[in-house]
């Protein structure tokens, strides 16, 4: 097996170290949902999908604090792996994965989002997992921003809002170090080979919002770290186009 990018610089699937996966957006998949979108990236599959509550969460009430509240959950159905993923309520508490990512993505929009602008409203971002091939949480990061864009649209078609609450975009996108070779957007086992892991999470404006970097029994260099950013600068772009078409498509 070679999952690692051979001596021409292809890997393993065939793609340029610089390359994305395939990306594509279904949207509207929830119909219950004010916005909703499927998104598709190589072989990993996540509804992302946001509902809106016309109130706002008991702490901001008794804290008497303006404006409105986002929150994200992320969940792994148990069809999404090879070996069954047993629900989280079955073990009565929440997977300290899927806790680390949920807050992950809810920092993430919040970055973006004037909650302010969006009024005493409660926002839940709901992202599942029906098929993972790596990189699910910058799927659902990715993925929710085209879902909120899209109930925006609709709160506004219905003038519940004026104006987009947005500041910018936000995407996110991995990357690692696979056989000493910084590469762009992971999949499954590019991730469990690599030595360095990265997420990126970056407003359209080419921002930071977020950047998680660790070796896997391994350290890395400035050198390489820099090469990995640069390299999720261009995802990033492409990731932000990739949204702003989905977007106009609908």
């Amino acid at each position: 097996m070679s999952e690692s990018p051979a001596g021409n610089g292809l890997r393993a699937d065939g793609r340029q170290p610089d390359q994305l996966r395939p990306l594509r957006f279904q949207n509207h998949i929830a119909p219950h949902a004010t916005g909703s979108t499927l998104i598709e990236w190589g072989n990993t599959r996540v509804i992302c999908a946001v509902m809106i509550e016309e109130t706002v969460p008991p702490w901001m009430k008794a804290k008497k604090i303006e404006g409105g509240w986002l929150t994200a959950e992320y969940s792994m159905l148990p069809y999404s792996t090879l070996d069954r993923k047993a629900r989280d309520i079955s073990k009565l508490k929440l997977d300290g994965r899927s806790q680390e990512i949920q807050r992950l993505i809810g920092r993430a929009i919040r970055a973006v989002l004037d909650l302010d602008q969006l009024g005493p409203r409660t926002v839940w971002v709901d992202c599942d997992v029906l098929q993972a091939d790596g990189g699910t949480r910058t799927a659902s990061i990715t993925g929710a921003y085209v879902a909120l864009s899209l109930a925006v649209k609709k709160l506004q078609a219905e003038g519940k809002l004026t104006a987009s609450p947005f500041s910018s975009a936000v995407a996110a996108v991995s990357l690692g170090v696979v056989a000493g070779q910084p590469v762009l957007d992971l999949n499954y086992l590019e991730d469990t080979a690599a030595s360095v892991d990265l997420n990126l999470v970056m407003n359209g404006k080419g921002e930071f919002i977020e950047l998680q970097a660790s070796g896997e029994e391994a350290t890395f260099t400035g050198d390489q770290l820099a090469e990995l950013i640069r390299l999720g600068r261009i995802g990033i772009s492409q990731l932000s186009e990739r949204q702003q078409q989905a977007l106009a498509s609908a």
